[in-house]
């Protein structure tokens, strides 16, 4: 079971980026796929992350109306929309996939996920 995340680059404060994750671990079921990010001396924490069977999603409060988490009318992948990017959202950024249900107020958490992707690194710098 892979995954990938990869889009990312260097972007000024106020910019955006997308990024993207793909890989075999679309192929089989899930339950959720996350978005996280770990900062150097920083524990890993979750940005956003998408239910499968119903298309909801979650944001902690530090991303929510900047953030996108969505997924391609094929499910091969998952996208990653960042707008108004700040120097604080500079991290490595991982994709993961859990296959065991949780509630939704820990969707975001790293704990639930089973298979994760490498990274790909967000630098927000002017």
């Amino acid at each position: 079971v892979q995954l990938q995340a990869s889009g990312g680059g260097l972007v000024q404060p106020g910019g955006s980026l997308r990024l993207s994750c793909t890989g075999s671990a679309f192929r089989s079921h899930y339950y959720a796929i996350g978005w996280f990010r770990q900062a150097p001396g920083k524990e890993r924490e979750g940005v956003a992350c998408f239910i499968s069977s119903d298309g909801s999603t979650e944001y902690p409060e530090s991303v929510r109306g900047r953030f996108t988490i969505s997924r391609s009318n094929d499910k091969s992948t998952v996208y990653l929309q960042m707008n108004s990017l700040k120097p604080e959202d500079t991290a490595v950024y991982y994709c993961a996939t859990a296959l065991t249900p949780f509630p939704p107020l820990y969707c975001t958490r790293v704990e639930g996920y089973d298979y994760w992707g490498q990274g790909t690194l967000v630098t927000v710098s002017s």
